[in-house]
């Protein structure tokens, strides 16, 4: 079959024929329809995202066909459209320890030990190729996926459900208004989306592409966006301004960033008894002042990933068209250019992303 091979971070993506996966106790074995390729995809390959256990096929997550499982796998079914999350833990309940497969990322402290070695070294097959063998508990039958019309669109699911952990985790309910700093970004854009149609009452998209903001408040009449200057003073006052006051919910989806201000100015914003989650990518320290979490009893959380009963709520959303994705603006490839398909989802954003369609 043809995949996607990174040999090191030092050699770049190359296509090339590989063997066919063989389904495996535990496992089973998908032929890819629709995989979103991230616009930092690049990026990471060059070990600017960190480590990656090399040498791989490369990708995470994405749409694909059940064709074989193994003898003792009843979460999917041959035949079936099923969602790969590339997300594996150990399953232990006391010290759970995960892996992303595929892709960078280690739960917890980020710090590989024996167990997240040993999965990564079973289990290294990404979805950026015309089959993958995955795990079965990295997988999610979609019923009824069979009759969506546009699989394309539904590759951007793996964001979506990251973001839907993070909106779970939040507590937020009808009529909240919330924040989503880093909008302008792919994990922002679903974000703001999943909030939607989960009901709150005003959103306030912040982020620096203007392009992107103004497919946000396209959206909907509750989106109002903010570009954000980098002043933590100036861009709080610009998200109160927008909400009208105070924020039920922050959720923060941003990036890099060189400075942690855009986060810190979306903690500012909170109401007494506000929320706060992390769900981005941000490598920062967050310079949080013990008395005011206190006296204004925030909660702040983290996010990573998300659960796979998660997914499949989110899935029935698209289902029932609660979660209308015909906002999404895709870009397909296939696998013959790497390089070519690399460079088009790097000047991806928000709401357009790039699909590729093994």
């Amino acid at each position: 079959m043809k995949a996607w091979i990174l040999d090191s971070t030092d050699s770049g993506v190359r296509l090339d024929q590989v063997p066919d996966p063989r389904v495996t106790s535990g496992g089973a074995v998908l032929r890819m329809l629709a995989v979103q390729v991230p616009a930092y995809t690049r990026v990471l390959t060059t070990g600017g995202r960190g480590g990656i256990a090399t040498p791989t096929v490369l990708g995470i997550g994405g749409i694909g066909r059940v064709e074989a499982v193994g003898d003792d796998v009843q979460t999917v079914r041959p035949g079936e459209i099923a969602l790969s999350t590339g997300f594996l833990s150990t399953g232990r309940v006391s010290d759970p320890e995960e892996v992303l497969l595929g892709w960078t990322g280690i739960g917890g402290r980020g710090i590989s030990t024996a167990a997240t070695d040993a999965m990564r070294r079973v289990w290294r097959t990404g979805t950026f190729a015309e089959r993958a063998s995955m795990p079965a508990s990295t997988l999610v039958a979609l019923p009824g996926a069979e009759h969506y019309a546009d699989l394309a669109r539904l590759a951007f699911l793996p964001w979506l459900t990251v973001a839907g952990g993070g909106v779970e985790r939040s507590g937020m309910g009808p009529g909240d208004r919330v924040v989503v700093t880093g909008a302008s970004g792919q994990l922002g854009g679903a974000t703001v989306l999943l909030v939607l149609s989960r009901g709150a009452g005003t959103v306030v998209a912040v982020g620096r592409n203007v392009d992107s903001l103004e497919r946000l408040a396209a959206l909907d009449a509750r989106v109002r966006t903010v570009r954000s200057i980098g002043d933590r003073a100036a861009d709080a006052a610009a998200m109160t301004d927008a909400l009208g006051g105070d924020a039920d919910v922050t959720i923060d989806a941003l990036g890099p960033a060189p400075t942690a201000d855009l986060t810190m100015a979306g903690l500012d914003v909170l109401r007494l008894d506000g929320t706060m989650v992390l769900i981005g990518g941000v490598r920062q320290t967050l310079p949080i002042p013990y008395d005011e979490l206190m006296h204004r009893r925030i909660t702040l959380r983290g996010s990573w990933m998300a659960s796979n009963e998660t997914a499949f709520r989110i899935w029935r959303q698209i289902e029932s068209g609660a979660l209308d994705l015909s906002a999404l603006d895709v870009t397909t490839a296939g696998l013959d250019d790497p390089d070519a398909v690399l460079s088009r989802a790097e000047s991806t954003s928000g709401l357009g992303f790039v699909a590729l369609l093994p």
